[in-house]
């Protein structure tokens, strides 16, 4: 991975975004795009996208979704604990002992989230886990008074996290779902636009293609829903995480069988179009990026779920990136699987010529 762009990807995964609170990594990405697209822009509630050839046909889109989960204040106490909600699909069992950042309008304030201690715990409570409204988190604050100097109610909280290293290509991190998504789909418009400056001289247009990064696709793909409207486009791909379960934690017979560094997923079922599936899996074959089968018989769970019943329909297909441990602080991903996403939807972009390839022949 060039140096310039792996700065990007961890610039993304080190800047917090709960869903509701997506700007300062919006602002990051929207940076980024702009080296190369040539349009960029964001709407009402913070969706931002870029444009490569504007006024090419059709019409590409390429989308991700910045935020991830977290939490938010609910209620200062008197003795200036704060109480919070959860911001999305939190586990409450990995709450307990955590470090966590609480962002004020200034900037962070750090907190821990309090845990009895195991010496004064009744044995019947042991096991029990509590729900989000009853845990804490202590700012060392003296009461509600100087508490509230420092956090306020709403404001957003995330664990802390930085980028680990597991290996020259694994990487651990907070937010892997779904900064690895926003990243790929920037990467990829990256090489698109390459592509037609080297190819200036040819007589056709190509694609227009656009990346987008969502908002609040964590609490039910809203940034989507908005963004597929608005956009108009005649296909989208899709970049999110899924589960890889090749860890002896997981049950294979119940998931599948999804692995770390074997290449991005192609998902079959529910929003997937048959025939987008069919391009991806092509262009995989004839430019050797490996790939892997997931099915999804009802839904995605990504932003597909949303886009592809805009107006009347759009030709849609979720691309999945291997991801050990999701919605926790320590989401682990192979940096081999990104860069073969990236290649597979630039070679997507490519290989689209006509709408009419994604017309259901009855």
């Amino acid at each position: 991975m060039r140096t310039r762009s792996k700065e990007f990807l961890i610039s993304l995964l080190e800047t917090a975004s709960p869903s509701g609170f997506e700007s300062a990594v919006q602002r990051i990405w929207l940076d980024y795009v702009s080296e190369f697209a040539d349009e960029t822009n964001s709407d009402s509630w913070g969706n931002c996208f870029a444009v490569v050839n504007p006024h090419g046909s059709p019409r590409i889109l390429l989308g991700g979704h910045a935020d991830e989960i977290g939490f938010m204040v609910k209620y200062i106490s008197d003795d200036g604990f704060v109480y919070f909600q959860g911001i999305g699909g939190v586990d409450a069992t990995l709450v307990r002992g955590q470090r966590v950042w609480i962002h004020n309008r200034k900037g962070l304030v750090s907190g821990v989230v309090g845990q009895l201690a195991i010496h004064l715990q009744e044995n019947d409570h042991k096991k029990k886990v509590p729900e989000l409204h009853d845990m804490i988190i202590d700012i060392g604050a003296k009461n509600r008074r100087e508490a509230e100097k420092r956090v306020r109610v709403g404001d957003a909280i995330t664990y802390q996290s930085t980028v680990l290293h597991l290996t020259e290509s694994v990487i651990a991190a907070r937010g892997c779902d779904n900064r690895v998504g926003i990243f790929c789909v920037a990467e990829a418009l990256r090489l698109v636009s390459k592509k037609l400056r080297d190819q200036s001289n040819v007589t056709t247009k190509g694609p227009c293609v656009i990346a987008l990064s969502t908002i609040q696709e964590e609490n039910g793909l809203y940034g989507a829903t908005m963004a597929g409207y608005s956009l108009k486009p005649d296909v989208a791909v899709i970049v999110d995480v899924t589960h890889a379960t090749d860890t002896p934690l997981n049950d294979k017979k119940k998931h599948g069988d999804i692995r770390l560094g074997k290449g991005p997923v192609l998902s079959v079922g529910s929003s997937n179009h048959p025939k987008v599936n069919a391009v991806l899996e092509n262009v995989a074959r004839s430019d050797k990026i490996p790939y892997q089968i997931e099915i999804n018989p009802r839904f995605s769970g990504t932003d597909a779920d949303a886009i592809f019943l805009q107006r009347g329909g759009i030709p849609c297909a979720s691309l999945g990136i291997p991801n050990r441990y999701m919605h926790t602080p320590v989401e682990v991903v192979d940096l081999s699987d990104i860069e073969n996403t990236i290649q597979l939807l630039a070679g997507f972009c490519a290989a689209v010529k006509s709408t009419s390839e994604f017309h259901t022949k009855l």
